[in-house]
């Protein structure tokens, strides 16, 4: 479940919130001005989106070095190309 509080109630409340993340797996979205400016997640959540950026940077990475010696405009269309491919087959 997630649920979304005000910087101030998260403030007030640091110690339920945490249970709510550590023992029921709860995420929490923390709002400032009625915009989300951070949020709270379990532990082991937070290491597997560590993981996933890594490996989205480690493929970021090799897909630029694939395409560093092409014209920009050549790489954007096969990149489409690619993309539109991908949505026909949802």
């Amino acid at each position: 479940m997630i649920t979304e509080v005000s910087a101030v109630n998260f403030r007030q409340n640091l110690g339920e919130m945490l249970n709510q993340v550590q023992y029921r797996n709860d995420s929490i979205v923390i709002n400032k001005d009625g915009k989300p400016v951070a949020a709270l997640v379990g532990a082991e959540l937070f290491s597997r989106i560590r993981h996933m950026r890594d490996r989205f940077d480690v493929l970021s990475e090799r897909i630029a070095g694939a395409y560093a010696e092409m014209n920009i405009e050549d790489g954007l269309a096969e990149i489409e190309a690619a993309v539109a491919v991908e949505r026909k087959q949802r």
